[in-house]
């Protein structure tokens, strides 16, 4: 039977006495020890899917295991051959993933994703822009200009607006990352001009959160959201 791993933890590390893990039925998760380390584990489904009950399953017995403490939690979908295997990994890593879990001791992750205020952001644009302002001006007084004019203003409107989104993201991390432990910024999606995660101490927590709220209300063209406190998957490894 393989092995399903959920994330790594001190052996010294209080754990709840039992906590369900992926599977239909749940399959009880145990731990597998070496040196001062342990991983979480359970039996592998037959067939592992990434279907919603097991992707909150996984994120459940993540979130319960770092309750006593930090655990450098596995993306879904980490399966080795068996637990002798598991406890080579953690025998041969040991020391680094030691070094991580004390990084990531008191922390936890907020995800951070931003876009424009459609409106908004286009009247930004025209008034950081003497030049462009003008130019809408001018199609306004004729009444909208012939296509050729309305097909070039459209242009360079969303030539700005771009710039503008580049512009904002930089910003966004700058005025954020003093707030924090770390950055990783995510994989670029369609609708979202920043996609960043940040590693927070507890004890500044309301102090990161803050300054998400104070993009918004000093920038009204921006639309910031954080989701977290969440498990600082995106800083399980050390680079």
């Amino acid at each position: 039977m393989s092995t399903y791993v959920y994330g790594i933890a001190r052996a010294s590390q209080e754990l709840p006495d039992t906590i369900d893990g992926i599977g239909e039925p749940p399959l009880p998760v145990r731990t597998v020890r070496a040196g001062q380390l342990v991983a979480l584990v359970s039996d592998a489904p037959a067939e592992l899917k990434a279907k919603r009950r097991d992707l909150l399953a996984h994120q459940r017995v993540v979130i319960q295991a770092q309750a006593g403490g930090p655990v450098l939690p596995m993306r879904f979908g980490g399966v080795s051959p068996d637990d002798d295997t598991v406890g080579a990994i953690l025998s041969e890593h040991h020391d680094a993933y030691m070094e991580r879990l004390e990084a990531l001791a008191g922390r936890d992750e907020y995800n951070v994703k931003a876009n424009h205020q459609e409106e908004a952001v286009l009247f930004a644009v025209l008034a950081a822009d003497p030049q462009l302002r003008a130019r809408h001006q001018a199609l306004r007084a004729a009444g909208g200009g012939d296509h050729d004019e309305k097909l070039l203003f459209g242009e360079l409107v969303a030539r700005a607006v771009s710039e503008r989104e580049r512009t904002d993201a930089v910003l966004i991390e700058q005025t954020l990352a003093p707030h924090a432990e770390g950055v990783r910024r995510g994989p670029e999606s369609a609708g979202w001009l920043a996609n960043l995660s940040f590693l927070v101490d507890r004890d500044r927590r309301e102090d990161f959160l803050a300054a998400v709220r104070a993009l918004h209300e000093q920038y009204e063209h921006l639309q910031v959201q954080a989701t977290g406190p969440l498990p600082p998957y995106s800083f399980a490894d050390a680079g």
